[in-house]
């Protein structure tokens, strides 16, 4: 009698699960447009029922016709040039400073004590405040509008960073006072990745508000840049116009955070959270 062989069934090729994971976080990814995809068919049924004033609020069809316009003709191109410099500039500068000043407040107590009252009180002032003030001192020209971009997002900065190293684990430290690490190595094992976390949520923040703050700025006599867009779509009366520039903005926005966010990536690639295990 022939022995019959345990051996499973061919059920044909297996599923790798890095392959399944793979397509599920590209299925997630699409899935990110949907809302706005619906939100702006549900927004051109609106307007094609008369539901709304489409002279006030145009059709998403009019507004993608505007802005195919002006990028046709290169200003669409030129204007978000210049948005972008002065993001990019101002981003910079304020999150340096951000970071040095808020590593010097997070670090020493006397530091903190001295200069955190005064920060905290200036960062309540609102952005269009300092317009007047910066246009007085510096002029109507670009260095005006990066110094106002940099407030914007030093502020943040500031704050993640000083609140990550107040809050570091003790415990840590101990340890790496045990293991008698130097200071220079007690600050790159140990300090250095508690606070990468927080420092990266802090410039993703501060980028928001540089965006924010790049329209303030470019109410102080722009010729160019989104901002600019805005305010002659008000004076022209041009509700598309306007709307478009605010779509630009959210556009850029969202395309700026995920560079940074792929750019400081390779930062954390240490860390191992609970994300998609939930």
């Amino acid at each position: 009698m022939s022995a019959v062989s345990s051996a499973p069934a061919d059920t044909g090729p297996a599923t790798s699960p890095s392959r399944d994971f793979g397509i599920g976080r590209r299925l997630l990814a699409v899935a990110g447009l949907v809302l706005p995809v619906a939100l702006a068919v549900l927004w051109e049924w609106a307007a094609a029922e008369k539901l709304i004033s489409v002279r006030l609020m145009p059709p998403p069809s009019k507004i993608w016709a505007t802005m195919a316009e002006l990028a046709a003709s290169g200003e669409l191109k030129t204007h978000v040039v210049a948005t972008l410099y002065r993001v990019f500039v101002g981003f910079a500068l304020g999150a340096i400073a951000g970071t040095l000043v808020g590593a010097a407040a997070g670090a020493s107590e006397a530091v903190r004590r001295i200069i955190d009252p005064t920060l905290q009180s200036l960062r309540s002032v609102p952005s269009i405040a300092w317009v007047p003030l910066f246009i007085l001192w510096l002029g109507i020209f670009e260095t005006s509008k990066i110094a106002l971009i940099a407030v914007g997002v030093f502020f943040p900065v500031y704050l993640g960073v000083a609140g990550a190293i107040e809050n570091i684990d003790r415990k840590l430290l101990e340890v790496g006072r045990v293991f008698r690490l130097s200071r220079a190595a007690l600050v790159r094992r140990v300090m250095l990745p508690a606070v990468l976390p927080e420092w990266i949520i802090a410039l993703r923040s501060g980028l928001g508000l540089g965006f924010m703050f790049v329209v303030a700025a470019e109410f102080m006599g722009a010729a160019e840049g989104l901002g600019y867009l805005l305010v002659d779509g008000q004076q022209m009366g041009k509700p598309d116009q306007i709307l478009g520039a605010i779509i630009a903005f959210a556009v850029l926005g969202k395309t700026c955070d995920a560079v940074l966010v792929l750019l400081t990536k390779p930062l954390l690639a240490w860390q191992d959270t609970a994300r998609g295990t939930l």
